[in-house]
This record gives C-alpha cells, sequence and structure tokens, in this order.
C-alpha cells in the first residue's frame, strides 16, 4: 500500500513540476508542494514501520514542513 502511494504522490509531484518548468506558470507549485509533502509522509511512515526512527521523524517533520508552507501560501494570497 505505501509503494503505490509513494508513486501516486511521485507521479503527481514530477507532472506539476514538469509542468511549471516547461510553461514557465508557476500557479500549481502549492498543488506540487502539498503533494511532494504527501510523499514525504509516506516515505516517513514506512522508515518508522522498518524502526528507523530517526530518519522517520525527520521526514514527517519535513511533510509536516511542506503542508505549512502550502497551506501558509493559500492564507497569505
Amino acid at each position: 500500500m505505501f509503494k503505490l502511494a509513494k508513486i501516486i504522490f511521485g507521479v503527481i509531484t514530477l507532472c506539476l513540476a514538469s509542468y511549471g518548468l516547461i510553461t514557465k506558470n508557476f500557479e500549481l507549485q502549492p498543488f506540487m508542494t502539498f503533494f511532494m509533502g504527501l510523499f514525504i509522509l509516506v516515505i516517513g511512515i514506512e522508515e518508522l514501520k522498518k524502526g528507523r526512527k530517526g530518519i522517520g521523524i525527520v521526514s514527517i517533520a519535513a511533510c509536516l514542513f511542506a503542508i505549512f508552507v502550502t497551506f501558509q501560501g493559500y492564507i497569505l494570497n
């Protein structure tokens, strides 16, 4: 299940990033940041299940930061 979620969130992030770079239209960048945060969250949960607490906690903290930045961007704009 985590593998499928990582693939889905990774592909969505890659598509949004590629679209922004090719078209020079960065309006979808908050969505890319949000999906990248979800991708990192899945990695963090996966690492915690494997017993690697350090990497798991850092990944979850990075996820929370990415999602916070996304919502902060929506509030300010």
